[in-house]
Formats: C-alpha cells, structure tokens, sequence
C-alpha cells in the first residue's frame, strides 16, 4: 500500500464507502487524531461505536456504522474542507454551520479536536477539519 498524504480523507473515504454499501462495520489505520475524530462521531450520534484493534504496526480502529430501523443511511455526507494543498481557519465567531445546525463541523484546535458546538461554547477556533451531515 502506497503512502497515504491525508490520512483524514482517507478516514472520511472509507467511511463514506462503507456507508453507502451498506457494511456494519468498518477498519481504518489507527491514529490518536482518527479516535479522536471518531469519538465525536460517537458523541453526536452519527456512528454506534468504534474500538482500537491492536493489529500490525499501529493498530486499526473498527467502527461500528449506524442506520436506522429501515436501513436508512444516518450519514447522508462527510466533506474533508481543510486539506493538505488549501488549509482552511475559523475563528471563534465565524465557526461555520452545516445544514443550518444540522450537520456537524469537526475543528482542530488548540485544546484538541471538537466538534462546532464545542468549540463555539469554549471559544476557540481553528483548523476546519470536515463536515458531517
């Protein structure tokens, strides 16, 4: 396997993938930062659950996707906006919104990464990593 330069949309990527073939679960190369971006998507109710597996070198994080009663897909969108070529800031009064309030926007800031919310309510901004909806 080749060297992956944005291992965020690379997360995004499979997840996204996984979705839309509708897979219960789904493994990615584990990192603190895909856990922590992970964690919030646990913490917003957009996946079940996810858990570090201690395969190879670094580990793998198998995330637990969620669909609702019929099948129906809870993450309808993931967008990467800051990337490696174009790095997008915020700051603290400008935190954008997705969907109106909706969607969720995951920002990497000086006390770690949080989601919009989060961020708003502790008064920081930062490196907008990507949208959920």
């Amino acid at each position: 396997m080749g060297v992956i330069t944005d291992p965020i949309a690379d997360m995004l990527t499979r997840i996204r993938n996984a979705n839309t073939a509708n897979h219960p679960t789904c493994e990615i190369p584990a990192s603190r930062m895909k856990a922590a971006v992970a964690q919030i998507l646990k913490d917003e109710g957009f996946i079940n659950d996810f858990e570090r597996v201690n395969e190879g070198p670094q580990g793998k994080l198998r995330i637990t996707l969620r669909y609702g009663p019929e099948k129906e897909k809870v993450i309808t969108g993931l967008r990467r906006i800051s990337r490696p070529g174009l790095r997008v800031f915020t700051n603290k009064t400008e935190i954008p919104r997705v969907l109106g309030g909706l969607g969720l926007v995951i920002i990497s800031t000086s006390k770690g990464i949080m989601s919009g919310k989060r961020a708003k309510k502790e008064g920081c901004g930062g490196e907008v990593l990507a949208y959920v909806w």
